[in-house]
């Protein structure tokens, strides 16, 4: 009998260059009892340097402003340039790569208060002295008067332009628009609740949707507008006031709402009797919102002196920023990339962040990049695990927002406390219905 025998060259099993013979490797699970344990100590070493390398705060823009930065409002045709609004009334348009004002204006006498651009790249601003005016930073010197003056019978609180047709919205004690192609002065339409006589304190478009108006005011109200019929749609009546309000970009129906009850809150316009979610987690106001562009993220800035960065499906904070010198943030955006947030603060900075604190913007190698995708997946396939959980969302928090949180969260149990002791001695046919925490902030709706 004759056996014929494979036989391979040691040629065949090396690498093109090399005189390494490659090793042929056994895929059986079986074969490899000690993979798992291989992968969890690399998940841990790579959520370490995560942590270890992460470093979110980049730098400030220039020399700021003289007082607040209380607006700002990113430029829709490019992506390295935005315009900011101080408590002087002095408009500057900046360039993220420089980090430098290209433009600066004193665009009014008082605070302004909402800065947004057209899709000309044209700039609105408006302010507590009675006038909304439109600006063209990149065509004229700081020292030349507005395009136009648009004028109105009380203080405008905010601005917001169309996504495709020449109107905008002004925010005062009722929503003005004003028609840009037109030179008279005056508003074309005008919007409110017919029983509310409050000031609006926020207007915004929905880009997707592109009649639906929504606003915020003093009153604790949230109102949808729709421009087709010129006239309000729906009222909401939230525990407190709004302060801003900001439309998903990738779900038009979804708006999210920044309250002063330290909690912002997402709604879907179309059932408006209980919160999509609750983001719970400041101490003190929170003073804006703002959606990533992929609508999966949002950033919101509090008067606790922090900003915190949100995956919309859950409860909690995933980052939060904050710097020693940093006071109260008025106005946070992120930048059309989605990979940094901006946010202007009471001391006249505004300051560039890291959307994911331990990126790096520098050009990565195919190893680099393959490298980081692998330490990504691990860290996802045993997120579960319970030294990697708690390095995941350990942070170093400044000492008065980790006194604040004790205490708020002492007071909250408190009060839960309470309100199960009555539950406890109280007859059955008394009883109330336990309400659902995505319920308890509404307190009333109207059609």
């Amino acid at each position: 009998m004759k056996i014929k025998a494979l036989s391979r060259s040691t040629a065949s099993q090396q690498a093109p260059g090399t005189s390494v013979v490659r090793q042929q490797r056994n895929l059986d699970p079986s074969q490899h009892p000690f993979e798992r344990a291989r992968e969890y100590t690399r998940a841990l070493n790579a959520i370490k340097m995560e942590r270890m390398f992460a470093a979110p705060f980049i730098g400030q823009m220039g020399d700021g402003h003289i007082d607040g930065v209380y607006s700002m409002a990113k430029d829709p045709g490019s992506l390295e340039r935005f315009a900011s609004g101080s408590g002087d009334g002095v408009a500057k348009v900046w360039d993220l790569t420089t980090r430098e004002e290209i433009w600066h204006t004193q665009a009014h006498e008082n605070m302004i208060k909402g800065v947004c651009w057209t899709p000309e790249r044209k700039l609105l601003s408006c302010a507590s002295d009675k006038t909304v005016k439109l600006w063209d930073p990149y065509n004229t010197t700081p020292s030349a008067p507005p395009m136009a003056t648009y004028l109105g019978s009380s203080a405008f609180t905010g601005v917001t332009h169309h996504a495709t047709s020449p109107s905008f919205a002004a925010s005062s004690s009722v929503i003005s628009i004003y028609d840009l192609s037109r030179p008279s002065s005056s508003p074309s339409q005008t919007l409110h609740w017919p029983t509310s006589v409050d000031t609006i304190t926020s207007v915004a478009f929905n880009q997707t949707e592109t009649s639906i108006l929504g606003s915020t005011a003093i009153d604790r109200s949230v109102i949808l507008y729709d421009l087709r019929t010129s006239s309000p749609v729906h009222k909401m009546t939230l525990k407190l006031a709004s302060n801003a309000l900001a439309w998903n970009p990738m779900e038009a129906f979804n708006f999210a709402v920044a309250n002063e009850d330290h909690n912002a809150y997402i709604f879907d316009m179309r059932k408006t009797d209980r919160a999509l979610n609750i983001l719970k987690d400041h101490v003190a106001a929170v003073m804006d919102i703002d959606f990533s562009p992929t609508g999966q993220e949002l950033v919101t800035a509090s008067y606790d002196r922090t900003i915190r960065l949100w995956d919309r499906a859950r409860g909690h904070s995933r980052d939060i920023y904050h710097t020693q010198r940093m006071q109260r943030v008025f106005s946070a955006k992120f930048t059309p990339d989605n990979k940094y947030v901006l946010s202007g603060s009471d001391d006249g900075n505004v300051r560039l962040w890291r959307a994911k604190a331990s990126d790096r913007s520098g050009i990565k190698s195919a190893r680099q990049r393959t490298k980081l995708e692998y330490d990504q997946a691990l860290i996802k396939r045993y997120s579960h695990m319970p030294e990697i959980r708690r390095i995941k969302r350990q942070r170093h928090l400044p000492k008065p927002i980790k006194k604040a949180g004790e205490i708020k969260r002492e007071e909250l149990g408190a009060i839960k406390r309470r309100e199960e002791n009555v539950r406890k001695h109280t007859k059955k046919d008394n009883l109330k219905s336990r309400q659902n925490e995505r319920e308890k902030m509404i307190l009333s709706r109207e059609q």
